[in-house]
């Protein structure tokens, strides 16, 4: 037993020996990085007497040399600094909350003519849908012809019309007003399609 610890002792010894000459001036660094407060065991003598179970007093001077400070991760990357010695980040995404507004047109369609006299109608488009209907001219000859033109306008024209409700030509026809009614519808179409075209 005592000559196995003699045995593990000695092997402990030659290699903190190897590692103090390794560590003398002009040779690497690397052997000389011992953690602190290891200190190396005692050398050993090859063939020590049977009687010694003291650890022999001589001891090679340890190598002392503050560990190395660990690097800590950041959370967050530093800027590298460019030629011009300004910092360069990461460009920030920029975010839009609000959808781009459809593109607001009017449009005219065409002036029909019937037996009363004539019609057109102007349309006011947003994106594909139809916000606004407004009729351009109106038969207007006789008083008849003017109160009966004044109804189809009321219930086809303005944001709460048929027009804008339907957002299409396909209008009820307005009692009294069949003629006015059909030159509405037609107008209203072409302006429709032109708008779509």
């Amino acid at each position: 037993m005592r000559r196995a610890l003699v045995a593990i002792t000695g092997l402990a010894a030659s290699t903190t020996a190897l590692v103090v000459l390794k560590a003398a001036p002009g040779t690497s660094q690397v052997a000389q990085e011992l953690p602190a407060g290891q200190a190396p065991a005692a050398p050993v003598p090859d063939e020590p007497s049977p009687d010694s179970s003291a650890a022999p007093t001589s001891r090679a001077p340890a190598a002392t040399r503050s560990p190395r400070p660990e690097r800590r991760a950041s959370s967050s990357p530093t800027p590298r600094p460019t030629a011009t010695g300004a910092t360069r980040t990461s460009p920030t995404p920029r975010t839009s909350t609000a959808a781009p507004r459809p593109t607001v047109r009017t449009v005219t369609g065409p002036v029909v003519s019937n037996e009363f006299g004539n019609v057109q109608v102007q349309i006011t488009v947003s994106g594909s849908r139809i916000v606004d209907a407004v009729a351009v001219e109106l038969p207007e000859k006789t008083a008849q012809s003017a109160r009966r033109s004044e109804d189809v306008n009321s219930r086809y024209s303005g944001t709460s019309g048929m027009v804008v409700a339907r957002q299409g030509a396909d209008l009820d026809t307005v009692s009294g007003a069949t003629a006015t009614s059909g030159s509405y519808r037609q107008s209203l179409q072409a302006a429709i399609d032109r708008a779509r075209g």
